[in-house]
C-alpha cells in the first residue's frame, strides 16, 4: 500500500477532486500498536489519527468472527481507518482479538467464542482512555456486535454502533444490561442479512430504549460494494458527530492507493 501524502480536507464539504474509490487511502498518522489484556495476552493493532490535528472522537472497532475470516482488516473497518481521520477528524483503532491473524500480525491467545474476549474489549477501551483519545465509541461488526453488547457497557465509552448484529451470543439479558447502561446504540441491519433482518431486529432491540434500528435496503451481511460502505460510514459519522455534513465522495488533496489484494480481504 502506498503511503499517502501530507495534505487533507477535513471540513466535510464536497471537493472538485479525485473520486474516493474502494482502494483510496487518505492522509492520516498511522501507527502499529499493541494492547495488553488483564489475563496476559498481547493483541496487535493499528491506530489511525488525523494528520495534523487532534481527533474529535474515537472509534474502537471490533471485527467479525475470526473463525469465518474476520479480522482487523475486514473491509468496512479498514476503509473507516483509510478515510475517516481525513474526512471527519476521527481516530480509528483496529485490532485483532485473541488468536486472530492479519497482515499486521497475530494476536496472542486463543479464540474463546466471545468469553475471554471480554479482556480484549476492555484492553482496547483502556488503551484509548490512557492515550487520551476523546469521545470513545465502539463499532462492532457481526461477531464484534456481540462483543460490544456483552462486554462494552463501560463508563469510558459514549455509545456503540452495531453493523449486522446476529444476536447469536448476545442474549436478552445483555440487551437489558445495555438498556440499563443507557448509552446510545445505533443498529444498522441489512435488508438481506443472513442472520437477523430489520423487522426481527426492531423486535429484539425494542427492549433497549436507547437503540435506533435502521434497516438498509439492498444491503447484505458483509456490506459488499462501495455504496454499502459509504452508507455505513455516513451513518457512523452523523451519529458520532451530530451535525456533521455527509461525507464527500471526492478528495482534492494527495492520497494513496492500496494494493488490489486489499479489496478482497
Amino acid at each position: 500500500m502506498t503511503s499517502p501524502a501530507t495534505d487533507a480536507r477535513t471540513d466535510g464539504t464536497p471537493a472538485a477532486g479525485t473520486e474516493i474509490r474502494a482502494l483510496s487511502v487518505l492522509p492520516a498518522r498511522r501507527e502499529d500498536i499493541e494492547l495488553h489484556t488483564a489475563d496476559g495476552v498481547t493483541l496487535v493493532g493499528e491506530l489511525a489519527l488525523p494528520l495534523d490535528r487532534a481527533p474529535v472522537a474515537t472509534l474502537v472497532t471490533l471485527h467479525p468472527l475470526p473463525t469465518h475470516g474476520g479480522f482487523m482488516d475486514s473491509h468496512v473497518l479498514r476503509k473507516a481507518a483509510w478515510r475517516l481521520p481525513a474526512l471527519a477528524d476521527l481516530a480509528v483503532l483496529r485490532f485483532n482479538t485473541r488468536g486472530t491473524s492479519s497482515p499486521r500480525g497475530r494476536s496472542g491467545g486463543t479464540f474463546d467464542g466471545g468469553a475471554a474476549e471480554q479482556h480484549d474489549v476492555v484492553a482496547a477501551i483502556e488503551y484509548a482512555e490512557f492515550h487520551d483519545l476523546p469521545r470513545r465509541w465502539l463499532v462492532g461488526w457481526s461477531f464484534g456486535t456481540e462483543l460490544a453488547l456483552m462486554h462494552g457497557a463501560d463508563p469510558a465509552i459514549e455509545g456503540a454502533v452495531l453493523l449486522s448484529p446476529p444476536l447469536h451470543r448476545a442474549s436478552d439479558a445483555d440487551l437489558d444490561a445495555w438498556d440499563a447502561f443507557g448509552k446510545p446504540l445505533l443498529v444498522l441491519v441489512p435488508e438481506l442479512d443472513d442472520y437477523l433482518r430489520p423487522d426481527e431486529a426492531r423486535r429484539r432491540f425494542a427492549r433497549v430504549s436507547s437503540a435506533e434500528v435502521i434497516g438498509v435496503d439492498g444491503a447484505r451481511h458483509l456490506w459488499v460494494g462501495e455504496a454499502a460502505v459509504r452508507r455505513v460510514l455516513d451513518e457512523i459519522v452523523t451519529h458520532v458527530l451530530p451535525g456533521h455534513p455527509g461525507l464527500p465522495t471526492t478528495w482534492d488533496g494527495p492520497s494513496g492507493t492500496a494494493g488490489q489484494d486489499d479489496e478482497t480481504r
